[in-house]
């Protein structure tokens, strides 16, 4: 490969930032223009995928982000993790196929998203071609009365809720949560769901898009209603009720929000001219991602990164030692790290 850059800066790892891959749904709209994305005109975008390694989506194609930045840009995501390996995973384990461990997007729902679930470890591993999938929602903007579903209500079970969604609607069955701005909402795999109509979400997942789609609000929206999988959502909903809502108390400034076995999320909120360093030297990769404001992030010997306003970056495992992120503004900043596969 020919390259007009510093001999060896390709092969030094860096912060990596990715160009968005955007998805058009029946429910999307236009505001994911307010995190910085360039939508096409006139088409209904839901979800910008801002880290993406998938062999294989629901659509049937494989998904995989662009570096953006720096010495590999141009390249998928891939070509970095089999030019710096270890360098920059840190021991964080790949994919069964191979790819990044992690599913990052964001969403938009001007309509209801289907009722759906996601398979846990042991129906994947009965079941080729499905993948576990563990998710949480980081509410950015919602609209009044805004309603996120999650999990089952009271006394219901997973066969009530199939044998109604055969039959009619099936919102008064779920647990509804008003969508709340900052707050974190944790939807293990097994749990049915639905984002309601109105808000703006960050998604932060295992790299999966197995979805068992339960109900589809057509009837609702007067729009033709998508396949249903109902005999493979029935094997994977579980009854127990998924963890409770989570926000920082309005005086914190930083503190973990999520805990799975795959993955941990902190929150920060950083004042302009802030200067932090959010991660240990002694582990993973670690993904940032800025849902308000902007950051600078520095990292020993590579030029410094803008983190803008709606941008994810990957920062190196041999980068967390000297990482410094300084606020350009006012921001929200979520750090995600990987947990250790003993706990999965």
């Amino acid at each position: 490969m020919d390259i007009d850059i510093e001999t060896g800066a390709i092969d030094r790892p860096y912060p990596l930032l990715f160009q968005p891959i955007l998805v058009d749904k029946v429910w999307g709209g236009d505001r994911l223009e307010r995190l910085g994305k360039t939508l096409p005109p006139g088409v209904a975008i839901g979800e910008s995928w801002e880290l993406a390694d998938l062999e294989v989506t629901s659509r049937g194609a494989s998904a995989g982000s662009i570096i953006r930045n720096g010495a590999l840009a141009g390249r998928p995501i891939r070509d970095a993790i089999h030019r710096w390996g270890d360098a920059l995973l840190g021991g964080v384990e790949l994919a069964e196929w191979g790819g990044f461990p992690a599913l990052v997007k964001y969403l938009d729902a001007t309509q209801h998203l289907s009722v759906q679930v996601h398979p846990d470890a042991d129906y994947a591993l009965l079941h080729e071609g499905a993948n576990l999938k563990s998710e949480c929602w980081y509410v950015i903007e919602a609209e009044a009365g805004a309603t996120l579903y999650l999990g089952l209500a009271e006394g219901v079970k997973p066969s009530d809720l199939i044998a109604r969604a055969r039959t009619g609607t099936v919102a008064d069955l779920l647990q509804a949560y008003e969508a709340v701005p900052g707050t974190w909402y944790n939807v293990p795999s097994g749990t049915v769901h639905a984002l309601g109509a109105g808000v703006l979400v960050a998604e932060i997942q295992t790299a999966s898009d197995t979805t068992f789609r339960v109900y589809d609000w057509a009837e609702e929206y007067g729009r033709s209603g998508r396949t249903l999988h109902l005999e493979e959502a029935a094997q994977c909903i579980r009854e127990d009720k998924p963890p409770q809502p989570v926000a920082l108390d309005p005086v914190a400034r930083d503190g973990v929000v999520v805990r799975t076995p795959f993955f941990t999320v902190s929150e920060f909120r950083m004042e302009g001219r802030e200067t932090i360093e959010p991660t240990a030297a002694d582990a993973g990769c670690r993904i940032l991602m800025a849902t308000s404001g902007s950051v600078e992030v520095r990292t020993v010997g590579n030029e410094p990164v803008t983190l803008s306003l709606g941008d994810t970056c990957l920062v190196p495992a041999n980068c967390l030692s000297g990482l410094e992120v300084e606020a350009i503004d006012d921001t929200v900043l979520i750090v995600v790290r990987f947990n250790d596969s003993d706990d999965h």
